[in-house]
């Protein structure tokens, strides 16, 4: 099955986010533990990570997605992944990601992360092994808003590094602790043997 390509002029034209506010709002009653994640995630942490952000994206366990989409009925789903568009539900097992979308207008509102987890715990993608109960792995707003700790946003950016995911780490680093940098330079030393940012790391030590 070959999925749509996704090109950068469409993204920009159909995605009109929610805020993180307004998607623990259409969530509030949602049993399952989800979190915001990514770029929104970073700038919840520290406002000096805070730039222009098209969309928003939040995690949840894989298996309890159907909780997410009972909260958010009238919508549509999409399937997306390298770099295009999949459909709902048939590729859902070989793509992590699900936009939701207006059936009317087609503009996205919302990306979900569909996590593994393993007894209960949120398990890396990239490795299994690396495992955090949820306790560790998110933080919370002022207001309330869950969060994915910055150490597992910017683990996931390291995959690619365009210049904005490079913006990120510099800005976001300085205000994590010697203890989340040795894990995030642990989990890069694991995943992501002589990234650059293990010497960036190093160097702050």
């Amino acid at each position: 099955m070959t999925g749509r390509e996704l090109t950068s002029v469409e993204v920009a034209k159909l995605w009109r986010a929610w805020t993180p506010t307004e998607v623990g709002r259409r969530l509030s009653g949602v049993d399952a533990t989800w979190c915001v994640t990514a770029g929104w995630a970073l700038s919840l942490f520290t406002e000096s990570a805070a730039r222009g952000l098209h969309d928003v994206e939040i995690a949840l366990p894989a298996g309890r997605f159907d909780e997410a989409m009972d909260a958010l009925p009238g919508f549509e789903w999409d399937v997306v992944g390298g770099g295009r568009v999949w459909p709902f539900p048939e590729q859902c097992a070989q793509h992590f990601q699900t936009w939701l979308r207006e059936p009317g207008t087609g503009i996205y509102r919302l990306d979900v992360f569909r996590e593994p987890s393993i007894a209960s715990r949120w398990a890396c993608g990239h490795d299994l092994t690396i495992r955090l109960p949820n306790d560790e792995l998110i933080l919370h707003s002022d207001d309330g808003i869950p969060y994915v700790i910055s150490e597992v946003a910017l683990l996931f950016k390291a995959e690619h590094v365009p210049p904005k995911d490079q913006h990120d780490f510099r800005t976001v680093v300085p205000a994590l602790g010697p203890a989340r940098k040795d894990r995030l330079r642990s989990w890069l030393s694991t995943i992501h043997p002589g990234h650059l940012w293990i010497c960036a790391l190093d160097n702050l030590r």
